[in-house]
């Protein structure tokens, strides 16, 4: 299938698509019901194979990084996913194959953590820390609190040894909680973490196929406020930095340390451009990303088409590359852009005076973050540079 040049981007895999064994109120995704034109079921074991086939051989380099996400994975069941390692054994052609698999963790079992651990797969467990604020909104289809379901789950990845790490996300009712959620996570066994804030529009229609909310835009009553995600992250990292430095990793920190030691961002929110991370739903339609799952996005369909084409399609670099190029006046002149470089272009709702363009609604927490951790991550970055290693600043600061 894939005969022209391959190339460099990773894919995501909605093999559920919105299907779900819970209900959170606040997922983003629940609205694919409604906004994707066609009948979406569980991903078939054809479309499964030519996916695993299209992205191993359309990839550049030596190394393929697949990862699972949904909706819920593990409603495709365990003999899915056997299948999923099959092929990637019988197409690797001497590439390495990894797998990363994101999780509620409700269904996970013995059988399922077996076959993590002798796959090598890397859990993502979604987990909101405190369990009142987790059971607040992450709730069962029968109204249901998970939390306990969630941490027996994490202790049965522990005990086979199944490498995790936490997805937190943050809501309304956590911003203001980042130290008791950072201690929650940590007595829950998670070493490596991540916080996704939650930025969700409650009266947009979708208009031309495409997510386009108006001036008069109501924030969802569970997003995060504009400067609270900072707040949360500050609170964070004050108790990261003084402690947990070389032991407890959190995505974040990690990223912006290797921005002020001069690597591009490991995250798509933090780079000039996108474009490269792009998702095949149930179907094997192709988006250009995961949060950019409407009509107008869709670039192809992987039985069809081979995924290098469409991640150099002309389509594709134009909406990656609308980043750089729809910055707000504001934006381009703020003193922390080159770390920010916008945010995520999803998050961009905010109508400024005398802006063609529409600024991050997220931006008072970023350059509040980012402005107030620049003195102690500027003291690492020199540790580093000089041959040391990043946690000797506890010894410093303590």
């Amino acid at each position: 299938m894939c005969q022209s040049q391959p190339a460099y981007f990773h894919m995501m895999a909605k093999p559920s698509s919105f299907h779900c064994n819970i209900k959170c109120e606040y997922c983003f995704y629940l609205e694919k019901e409604q906004v994707l034109t066609h009948n979406v079921r569980l991903m078939s074991e054809e479309t499964l194979r030519n996916y695993i086939k299209n992205y191993i051989e359309s990839h550049s380099g030596d190394h393929v990084d697949f990862a699972w996400q949904g909706g819920e994975p593990t409603l495709l069941g365990l003999d899915f996913f056997k299948s999923a390692v099959k092929f990637q054994q019988e197409f690797a052609n001497g590439k390495t194959i990894t797998n990363g698999f994101q999780t509620n963790g409700i269904a996970l079992n013995r059988q399922w953590a077996e076959f993590f651990k002798e796959n090598n797969f890397l859990i993502g467990i979604s987990v909101d820390g405190l369990s009142e604020v987790h059971d607040r909104y992450r709730i069962s289809v029968n109204g249901q609190p998970t939390f306990e379901r969630v941490k027996r789950a994490i202790e049965l990845l522990k005990e086979y040894e199944v490498d995790f790490n936490t997805l937190t996300v943050i809501n309304d009712k956590n911003w203001h909680k980042g130290k008791e959620t950072y201690q929650a996570l940590k007595a829950l066994g998670s070493t490596f973490m991540q916080f996704i804030p939650i930025v969700e529009v409650a009266n947009y229609s979708l208009q031309r196929n495409d997510y386009n909310p108006g001036k008069n835009y109501r924030m969802a009553p569970f997003s995060v406020p504009a400067d609270g995600y900072g707040h949360f992250l500050l609170d964070v990292f004050t108790e990261w930095v003084c402690q947990d430095v070389g032991r407890i990793f959190v995505r974040e920190f990690d990223n912006l340390l290797g921005q002020w030691l001069g690597y591009p961002s490991t995250s798509c929110i933090h780079t000039e451009t996108c474009g490269t991370a792009m998702i095949v739903e149930a179907n094997g339609d192709v988006y250009s990303c995961d949060h950019y799952v409407y009509p107008d996005y869709c670039l192809g369909n992987v039985n069809t088409k081979p995924l290098n084409e469409i991640a150099l399609s002309t389509k594709q670099q134009k909406f990656g590359n609308a980043k750089k190029e729809t910055l707000t006046k504001a934006c381009e002149k703020c003193d922390v852009r080159l770390i920010c470089q916008g945010g995520c272009p999803k998050h961009r709702i905010v109508n400024l005076k005398g802006e063609k363009f529409k600024h991050n609604y997220l931006c008072p927490s970023y350059q509040l973050f980012f402005r107030q951790t620049a003195p102690l991550m500027h003291r690492m970055r020199d540790i580093v540079q000089q041959g040391g290693l990043a946690e000797e600043i506890m010894k410093i600061i303590n």
